[in-house]
C-alpha cells in the first residue's frame, strides 16, 4: 500500500512534528507538511483576545481548516496525522474523510499535550477529539478521561527520539560553568526542585523559556538552544535532570528519550512510565521523589565519575537498542 501522510504540526526543529517529517521521508513515504502555525496568525490584539476569552482558539481555525480540507482533495492522503492541540474543526475533519475518494483517509491526532491542562483549555478542541479515528497520548493518566469524553479509540505512545537530531557530540570546548543541567520550560512546578538545587549549593544551568522571570532562577538561565547546542550541551554535562510536567499529568516526558540517546547521566523523577521505561533504581538511571532525595543523589552522581558513566552507558544502550525512534512511532500510528 502506497502510504500518504498529510502532518499537521509544529516543523519547529525542537518539535514532534519535525521529527515525525524526518522519519516519514526516512522511510520513503510521500509526505506533506502543514504548519499548525499558520492557523494563529493575525494581529497581536486578535490572538491574545481569541486565546484568552475565547478558549485558546486560533484566529484563522475556520480557514486554516478549510486549508486542510482542500489539501486532502489535491494530495488524498491515506493518513492525516495532527500533534498536539491541532487548529482543526470537527466539521472539517468529517469533511476530510468524504474529500478522499476510495478510501477514506484514516485521522490521526498524537496528543503531545494534557488537554484538561488548563494551560491548554479549549472547548473547541474537545469537540475535535471525537472526530478522529485514534487519538494517541504518552500519559497513561490522560487515556482513562479521553475514552470517557468519547473517542473513538485511544492508545498509550510514548514519546520517543531521533537518531538524526539525539546523537553524543562533544563540544567544542568543556562546560565548567555548571554540573546539573536542566533544558525546558521553567513552569512553576519545575521551579522548586531547580531552587531547592540552587539552594543546596549544586552548580545548575537552565535552557528553555521562563527562566529568566524569577530572580532566583535568572542568574542561571541560558536561554534557548538548537540541536546541536543541545547535543553538546546534553551530553558534556554531568548530570541531566528529568522533570515533568505535574499540571501536564506527565509520567514521562521527551526528554526522557532524547537525553540518554545523546548519553546523558539522568537523574529524573521516579514515575511509573519512567520505571516502565528504565527500569529499577540504577540500572540505568537514578530516581528521586522529594528534594532533598534529589540533592542527595545529584551530591553522589557528582562525587562519582564511574558510577554516571555507568548509568550513562546503561541509558544510552537501553533507548538506542530497540523500538524508542520516531520511526517506530510512526509506523505504529499509521498501523
Amino acid at each position: 500500500m502506497n502510504r500518504r501522510i498529510l502532518l499537521v504540526a509544529n516543523p519547529g526543529a525542537e518539535h514532534v512534528g519535525a521529527h515525525l517529517l524526518s522519519a516519514a521521508r526516512e522511510m520513503g513515504l510521500d509526505v506533506r507538511m502543514h504548519n499548525m502555525e499558520n492557523a494563529y496568525r493575525a494581529p497581536r490584539f486578535i490572538r491574545s483576545f481569541n486565546w484568552w476569552l475565547r478558549g485558546r482558539l486560533p484566529s484563522r481555525l475556520k480557514d486554516f481548516s478549510q486549508e486542510i480540507v482542500e489539501a486532502s482533495r489535491d494530495f488524498r492522503p491515506t493518513h492525516v496525522i495532527t500533534t498536539g492541540i491541532a487548529p482543526i474543526s470537527a466539521a472539517a475533519l468529517d469533511e476530510i474523510r468524504g474529500a478522499v475518494s476510495g478510501e477514506p483517509a484514516r485521522l490521526v491526532n498524537f496528543l503531545t499535550d494534557d488537554p484538561w491542562n488548563r494551560a491548554h483549555l479549549a472547548p473547541w478542541f474537545f469537540e475535535a477529539l471525537t472526530h478522529y479515528d485514534t487519538v494517541f497520548s504518552p500519559r497513561r493518566d490522560v487515556i482513562g478521561d479521553l475514552q470517557a469524553h468519547g473517542c473513538r479509540r485511544v492508545d498509550y505512545l510514548p514519546f520517543a527520539y531521533s537518531p538524526e537530531v539525539h546523537f553524543p557530540e562533544a563540544p567544542p570546548q568543556p562546560l565548567v560553568d555548571h554540573d546539573v543541567v536542566f533544558i525546558g520550560g521553567g513552569d512553576p512546578d519545575r521551579q522548586k526542585p531547580v531552587r531547592a538545587l540552587i539552594d543546596a549549593g549544586i552548580r545548575v544551568a537552565l535552557y528553555g523559556g521562563y527562566w529568566d522571570r524569577d530572580p532566583r532562577t535568572r542568574p542561571f538561565a541560558r536561554g534557548f538552544v538548537g540541536p546541536r547546542e543541545l547535543r553538546w550541551v546534553t551530553g558534556a554535562s554531568k548530570v541531566v535532570l528529568g522533570l515533568i510536567r505535574r499540571a501536564n499529568r506527565d509520567g514521562h516526558s521527551m526528554r526522557t528519550f532524547e537525553a540518554p540517546a545523546m548519553h546523558a547521566c539522568l537523574l529524573t523523577e521516579d514515575t511509573f512510565e519512567h520505571r516502565e521505561i528504565f527500569g529499577e533504581e540504577g540500572e540505568c538511571v537514578l530516581y528521586f521523589c522529594h528534594h532533598a532525595e534529589m540533592i542527595e543523589k545529584a551530591h553522589r552522581l557528582l562525587g562519582d565519575a564511574s558510577l554516571r558513566e555507568r548509568l550513562s552507558a546503561a541509558a544510552h544502550a537501553k533507548i538506542t537498542g530497540g523500538g524508542n525512534t520516531y520511526r517506530h512511532r510512526l509506523t505504529t500510528m499509521i498501523g
